[in-house]
């Protein structure tokens, strides 16, 4: 090794590069890293009891909370609303199976089976596509994390803290307590970043018992300290007609869409599935009733509080934080505390699911071999910070209105990927073509772009653009731009997949059905003997038992 005085740029270049397991059957490329290769069977460890937690953490949460809130907004009644939500939580239930068995049958996620419809290269879009939205996403929820901690620290250390004087111009958006709190919550997330996904179903079988326990217990205390569940559980339509008949279909696709947008990327957590079905209870059993339940609580505790409190709270955060202005009692501050623990459980929990894991995987297909899931997270979780997420959530903005409505984009790419896995190559894949960026490749096509997947892509959004920019502009009137937007997420959904399919049929490409393993010839790499995957999982299995802990960042 060289003197620490004569060590090269390359010398430095090497020593960055991601670890590699002992006796790997795969090498770091621009293609290829420990993350991103078919998950060997050692780490396969997520059982379906993981997979049920999964969808807990993923349905209670502050999104389903309120989600009642955004179609009573709509001019729905309450019973409609229930309604829409059970209607959209089974819709995004079945679509989380789909999407996510390309991963628990071929241990590849997302990330990877991008590059098979669009190209080796063409994958890179949809990437730079998530990587976008999991940084804003990653922000907002840590600054909802740090009001968790906001509600802890109140509890704890009481009116000093609680009444703690702002020291921040009105222009940054954020008090001094919020401000503190929100990196005191990034000083806690950032360890968790250094368990393994395969790792994690320990960590959050305690967040789900943590939130389930939080939701219970404020329904519980809101509907005796308020004698009844109140006046806003029997809201009526507010609307009628064609008005009701189109906010019901917007508001059934606006929920899909919340929760669809996540399961774009299920293959990236059913990839660490101990069998091909265990994630399917979760799935289509758990989803469904945790969205519903939370959304059923939220509306419930919502409507008590109003008559406890005078004010309709619908953010779980924010009531927690008007009952410590309200009281500071023993009660209430031991009532406070253990539900900002539950919410301040479920955020670590939530942030790591829906945009850490994810986004890593996506950083770390940019440049594999210097960027694995773990320092990707890391990555992701510093711009996010960069964001300085409170400028969103304080304040109405076009950008939050344009990024709520960014499914737009997201829901053709999820029906390309369906759409090709499924129809056009019959649930076959070459794997191994996967990581290979040249031209002998079954997924190079023209020059390492699909460009069915890029017109299909195309037809699927650009109708919609026009609807959203009106709502941006807040200028919707009912045309016919504005009632296409209101089915946006099933019309880029279906015209992207039924497109793709049909150029794929009209234009085949050599190789487009058929199966072949994963194997790498590691000839280069130290220690190896240019054995297959498949010659060498088992043993590599073995070997990351061993390593999985001492892996280095």
């Amino acid at each position: 090794m060289p003197s620490p005085s004569k060590r090269t740029p390359s010398t430095w270049a090497h020593r960055l590069e991601c670890p590699i397991d002992t006796h790997a059957s795969y090498k770091n490329t621009l293609w290829c890293n420990r993350d991103l290769i078919p998950i060997p069977p050692a780490r396969r460890t997520w059982t379906w009891q993981g997979y049920a937690g999964y969808w807990i953490i993923t349905g209670v949460n502050a999104t389903s909370w309120t989600a009642a809130s955004s179609l009573l907004a709509l001019g729905l009644s309450v019973r409609q609303a229930m309604g829409i939500i059970v209607g959209a939580s089974l819709l995004a239930g079945l679509l989380a199976v789909v999407a996510g068995w390309m991963g628990s049958h071929h241990y590849i996620g997302f990330t990877i089976l991008s590059r098979g419809a669009w190209g080796m290269r063409g994958g890179f879009w949809p990437l730079l596509n998530r990587i976008m939205t999991a940084c804003i996403w990653m922000g907002i929820q840590a600054y909802w994390g740090g009001q968790a901690v906001k509600i802890i620290l109140g509890a704890v250390i009481g009116p000093k803290f609680v009444y703690w004087a702002n020291t921040l111009p009105v222009t940054a958006h954020v008090d001094t307590a919020s401000l503190v709190c929100f990196f005191v919550f990034l000083a806690v997330f950032a360890p968790m970043l250094l368990v393994a996904p395969e790792r994690l179903q320990v960590p959050f079988r305690a967040a789900f018992v943590m939130i389930t326990c939080t939701v219970f217990g404020m329904l519980i205390w809101a509907l005796c300290a308020s004698g009844g569940a109140g006046a806003l559980v029997h809201t009526g339509p507010t609307v009628q007609g064609s008005v009701l008949s189109w906010n019901t279909v917007y508001g059934l696709q606006s929920i899909v869409g919340v929760f669809g947008t996540g399961c774009l990327g299920q293959s990236d957590w059913t990839r660490y599935s101990k069998t091909p079905n265990a994630a399917l209870f979760g799935q289509i059993v758990t989803a469904p009733i945790a969205i519903c339940v939370t959304a059923l609580c939220g509306l419930l505790v919502t409507s008590a509080t109003a008559e406890i409190y005078g004010e309709v709270l619908w953010n779980p955060f924010q009531l927690l934080l008007a009952i410590q202005q309200h009281s500071l009692s023993a009660g209430a501050r031991a009532g406070t505390f253990f539900a900002g623990l539950g919410f301040l459980a479920s955020a670590l929990a939530l942030c790591i699911v829906t945009n850490s894991v994810a986004g890593g995987m996506d950083l770390a297909a940019l440049c594999p071999k210097y960027i694995n899931i773990r320092r990707g997270s890391y990555l992701i979780t510093i711009i996010a910070v960069a964001t300085c997420p409170w400028q969103f959530v304080t304040q109405a903005t076009t950008f939050i209105t344009v990024l709520s409505g960014w499914s737009v984009f997201l829901s053709p790419m999820t029906g390309i990927v369906i759409s090709d896995y499924f129809l056009v190559r019959k649930r076959t894949l070459h794997v191994g073509d996967l990581y290979r960026g040249e031209s002998s490749s079954a997924y190079w096509y023209f020059f390492g772009f699909n460009w069915r997947a890029i017109v299909a892509w195309a037809m699927g959004f650009w109708p919609l653009v026009p609807g959203l920019v009106r709502q941006v502009q807040g200028v919707s009137d009912g045309s016919g731009w504005d009632h296409l937007y209101n089915i946006s997420y099933f019309f880029g959904f279906f015209v992207a997949l039924l497109l793709y399919w049909g150029l794929s049929r009209l234009f085949p490409t050599e190789r487009q059905t058929g199966d072949s393993p994963f194997t790498m010839d590691i000839d280069s790499a130290p220690g190896s003997s240019g054995s297959s995957y498949q010659e060498r999982e088992v043993a590599n299995g073995v070997d990351e038992k061993a390593q999985s802990v001492s892996m280095s960042v």
